[in-house]
């Protein structure tokens, strides 16, 4: 996963971690975490200013879609099974 200054265009992170496509990416309302889901089967989320990986998720299908509540702290994520998982990140600057 690539991510971009939107104004310059320059490259700030490249999100290396996933073995498998990445299908589904999301971002927190306040912006400090990115959120991918892939066909390895596991959403990460990431700080989007170290570009570190700080949370895994491992489901038991391919993972084909997410998104995250205006909270900031709930994720649901679909797999091919046509399964909805629901988390919570938790110990994270995002967490009120």
């Amino acid at each position: 996963i690539k991510v971009w200054n939107i104004e310059t265009g320059a490259e700030i992170h490249t999100l290396k971690g996933h073995s498998n496509w990445v299908n589904a990416v999301a971002v927190t309302p306040d912006s400090k975490q990115v959120i991918s889901g892939s066909f390895d089967k596991t959403i990460k989320v990431w700080s989007m200013e170290t570009g570190a990986e700080i949370a895994s998720f491992t489901g038991e299908s391919f993972l084909y879609c997410c998104a995250v509540a205006p909270d900031g702290i709930t994720i649901v994520a679909g797999d091919i099974s046509g399964n909805l998982h629901f988390l919570r990140l938790e110990g994270t600057e995002t967490q009120p």
